[in-house]
């Protein structure tokens, strides 16, 4: 018996809620600039903490995009990610009605779950006692309602799964939409991340010491860990065949991933592990190390993750190593959407044609070995044709999806 055929899949609409800009034209240029979304924290009172900014979305009024939600029912993370999603589908051009009746449903991401709506009630709980919290703020916390957010919003009938696989999770997401479609069980699938800044994340980070003083600077010889942040980013994935039957734009074409997990430390990436990873993703989208032109890396700003990450890609690619850099330089780390807000840039620079910087880079730190290019500053003219969009997580999750130029 023939092996069936697998299905090709186009990326064919993008959704941003970020601190740099909302929808996929203002986060581009955003982007294309080399813009930051850190400000001082204004969604929970920072006293007593040494370092007090974030990328907060300072501008998110979920009314404005939601035409379904009732967003008072839902958590901050769900707003993002539903937000996120009916951007996403409108830049798509889906008709609603269409898309509601077809095989489609949604993959979110997330490290924090509902972590402001955690955070309130804990506040309640030891302030009133725990028969007096809030029932309604209650059941906006459980994660799944990220998922189910989406589904909601869009009135999708197929799956909707949260992946709590951290801050590789929207990898993991895309991943998944890409198997359900590829193997024909869907047609659609909108997949991406959320979470939302809150106290808890952030004071877990600084008492580690991961926390920068003023900005991210991922592969700066003097960099000085990550800055928390938070959003949603969307992409709706579906067959090529119904891609071009709508006549749709196709920003990229997803040709693999890779997952592993080495657990090797809770916190501590793992060289081996990555590299694996990277060499799984190549396998899966029939990608040799030569033909990739890019990378999006995870690129936190910790000493741990960026020498772990470059020594993984060099173990891998060897002496040639593609032009590679960091969005959270801009972004900060928005946690279970940052694989997400990856793969948006990789599909944009392959779309519009350009490299996507890392921005706050002064001086790339020498000990990462040479002829490391981290583009620094602001976006590089280019014309890349494959890229490799990077998430890792604590525990050695480790999620890779390659993309490439529609052809």
């Amino acid at each position: 018996m023939s092996e069936p055929r697998l299905r090709r899949v186009a990326v064919t609409g993008l959704g941003a809620v970020s601190s740099v800009g909302i929808g996929v034209k203002a986060f581009t240029e955003a982007i294309r600039e080399g813009r930051s979304g850190v400000s001082p924290i204004a969604s929970f009172d920072s006293t007593g903490f040494r370092h007090t900014q974030a990328g907060e979305v300072h501008d998110f009024r979920p009314q404005d995009h939601l035409e379904r939600l009732p967003a008072e029912k839902w958590g901050r993370s769900a707003q993002f990610a539903a937000s996120a999603a009916r951007l996403a589908v409108r830049d798509a051009d889906w008709d609603p009605e269409a898309l509601s009746a077809a095989r489609a449903g949604s993959a979110m991401g997330t490290t924090n779950g509902e972590a402001v709506a955690f955070q309130e009630l804990t506040e309640q709980w030891l302030a009133q006692g725990i028969g007096e919290i809030d029932g309604a703020l209650a059941a906006q916390a459980s994660a799944d309602r990220i998922a189910a957010a989406v589904n909601t919003e869009l009135r999708l009938h197929g799956e909707a799964q949260t992946f709590g696989t951290a801050c590789s999770a929207s990898n993991y997401a895309i991943g998944y939409g890409f198997d359900l479609i590829r193997s024909g069980a869907a047609d659609v699938m909108i997949a991406g991340g959320a979470d939302a800044v809150n106290r808890a994340t952030h004071a877990g980070f600084h008492r580690l010491g991961a926390i920068a003083p003023d900005l991210c600077r991922p592969f700066d010889e003097d960099r000085g860990g990550i800055m928390t942040a938070e959003g949603g980013a969307a992409l709706v994935l579906e067959s090529w065949d119904s891609a071009v039957s709508r006549g749709a734009r196709i920003y990229a074409e997803v040709l693999g991933y890779g997952i592993t997990c080495d657990a090797k430390h809770p916190t501590q990436p793992d060289r081996d592990g990555i590299a694996e990873c990277i060499r799984l993703a190549h396998q899966d989208a029939g990608v040799k190390p030569e033909e990739v032109d890019y990378v999006c890396a995870h690129g936190t700003g910790t000493a741990a993750n960026d020498s772990t990450e470059i020594a993984a890609v060099r173990a891998v690619f060897g002496d040639r190593i593609p032009p590679i850099s960091s969005i959270k330089s801009m972004l900060g780390h928005t946690m279970g959407a940052a694989s997400g807000f990856g793969a948006l840039a990789c599909c944009m620079a392959l779309w519009e044609g350009f490299l996507p910087p890392t921005a706050t880079v002064r001086s790339v730190d020498p000990a990462l070995g040479p002829d490391l290019d981290c583009v620094p500053g602001r976006a590089r003219p280019a014309h890349p044709r494959i890229v490799e969009n990077h998430g890792f997580a604590f525990g050695g999750n480790n999620a890779i999806v390659m993309l490439g130029r529609p052809e």
